[in-house]
């Protein structure tokens, strides 16, 4: 059975339509993994996986599931083991380390397109439904969370209230996108950072 569901895009590759949420290690892999698909996608950044980190990737994985694709390396395999421990019913996307060397460096973040695409469509769930962009860029310059002086530290404050952790602009509603946080969750938690934070 094929697990590829995709959506066409100006591109010249199908897009993986995927449901769970997706953990690398770095910047770099999320870059590369934007190129195939627009699932959410959780960085670690290494070993030192802060504690909103690790609250992002527990709602993640009561809510969405999480598919592990670290580096194909000593470092990789102990990230992967750290987070299997703590969300045992991961799936995990394994990508060979033919397929990620570059110039003598290991990384997700070298392999082609096709090559991530082939290896998360072995474990993925696909999506059955594009997310519905209910959150757009309007309604994050309207609630003061875009472009204004103190929207950077009111952007953390409603994150931390929603539980879904710090962004920027773009990957802020791709969080709140992709949780499926509901206008009124939204609106009450800018009412609350507007006060001062999570006082309830």
């Amino acid at each position: 059975m094929n697990r590829e569901k995709v959506t066409t895009r100006q591109s010249d590759m199908d897009r993986l339509e995927i449901k769970e949420a997706i953990v690398v290690e770095g910047r770099d892999d999320t870059a590369a993994l934007r190129k195939v698909t627009d699932a959410l996608i959780i960085e670690t950044h290494g070993f030192g996986i802060k504690r909103e980190t690790w609250e992002l990737l527990e709602k993640a994985y009561r809510e969405k599931g999480l598919i592990i694709l670290t580096d194909p390396d000593f470092s990789g395999e102990e990230i992967r083991r750290r987070l299997t421990e703590r969300f045992p019913e991961s799936r995990h996307s394994y990508m060979p380390r033919a397929k990620a060397l570059k110039n003598g460096d290991i990384g997700v973040e070298n392999a082609s397109p096709e090559d991530i695409a082939k290896v998360l469509a072995k474990v993925c769930t696909p999506s059955h439904e594009t997310i519905r962009m209910k959150f757009t860029q309007r309604d994050m310059d309207e609630a003061g969370l875009a472009g204004g002086a103190e929207s950077r530290g009111k952007r953390q404050q409603v994150g931390e209230i929603l539980g879904i952790g710090y962004g920027n602009s773009g990957t802020f509603i791709k969080k709140l996108n992709s949780f499926g946080v509901t206008r009124r969750e939204f609106d009450e938690a800018v009412r609350r950072a507007g006060r001062g934070g999570n006082k309830r």
